[in-house]
């Protein structure tokens, strides 16, 4: 994807020569870019036509890459929608001063994850931020990793116009704990769930723009205005929700407890008869970490 007129050859003396052979290794002085090791380097007779071909390869590398991101995204997620949960990509665009350190901070970053959340480094290179390197980022709505490196200008005014977020690094692991932190981040939270109290139904009442009402006595813990309710009738659950309402007499109350009466009605849902035990329960979400 680089392209550039050959302005020298230095051999591996330091000596300048004006052409080299087959299994000659050389410098070659010139380039558009820097290019990774194992790339293919092609001579052909003019400046313009070499950019034209850097240009078509970079875009088509580009398409496939942001290609192969949507494919894998939605191949996740029917796999995962069978077997009943997401599994959720954080792809990112890692750019770094020297192969060795991009190599080192892709690798670290793959390891990050679980079987739900994980880290997908889209293109690891060596060099300044280009604007093809926010290209592929906005497609694939990634972030830019610089590691000791900067975006040139052109790359800049891309960036704030697509709104392509690019951040500077010059430690790897702080890279790989704002990493792990976003990620973590795209974890479901873990809902915990406290058992309050049971309450028995002893009457049922039909009350005008409420519907059914529960007359209640409770007989363990606490009863809670919107706490979660299942309602069980010969100890099976037959209804999953919410409270809609609690009272004390005629007045609405946040809470009653053990051994007083109190009437309730739920959300969406009247199928309720004498005898059937209300069990109460509250829930808290807990934010999980990698």
């Amino acid at each position: 994807e680089q392209w550039g007129k050959v302005r020298a050859l230095i051999d591996d003396t330091g000596a300048r020569v004006q052409e080299a052979g087959p299994s000659v290794p050389v410098e070659v002085l010139g380039l558009s870019g820097t290019p990774e090791a194992g790339d293919v380097l092609n001579v052909v007779d003019g400046e313009a036509k070499a950019r034209e071909i850097a240009d078509y390869r970079g875009r088509k590398a580009r398409e496939t890459l942001a290609a192969q991101g949507s494919r894998t995204t939605l191949d996740q997620l029917l796999a995962q929608a069978k077997a009943g949960g997401p599994v959720k990509e954080l792809p990112i665009v890692v750019k770094a001063d020297v192969q060795g350190s991009a190599e080192a901070i892709m690798q670290a970053l793959e390891k990050i994850g679980n079987d739900e959340v994980r880290v997908r480094v889209l293109h690891a290179g060596v060099g300044a931020i280009t604007e093809s390197d926010v290209q592929l980022a906005d497609a694939s709505n990634a972030p830019i990793i610089g590691f000791n490196v900067r975006a040139n200008a052109q790359a800049r005014d891309s960036a704030n116009q697509k709104g392509v977020e690019i951040r500077y690094y010059s430690i790897i692991y702080n890279v790989v704990d704002d990493v792990t932190a976003a990620a973590s981040g795209m974890l479901s939270a873990e809902i915990k769930e406290t058992f309050i109290g049971y309450a028995k139904i002893l009457q049922v009442f039909k009350v005008t723009g409420v519907g059914k009402v529960a007359g209640c006595i409770v007989t363990e813990g606490v009863a809670r205005r919107h706490a979660g309710v299942r309602l069980l009738r010969d100890n099976v659950v037959i209804h999953e929700g919410k409270l809609k309402t609690l009272k004390r007499f005629k007045d609405e109350v946040k809470e009653v407890h053990v051994s007083q009466e109190c009437g309730m009605a739920f959300e969406n849902y009247e199928d309720i008869r004498e005898g059937d035990v209300i069990e109460i329960f509250t829930t808290e979400e807990i934010e999980r970490s990698l």
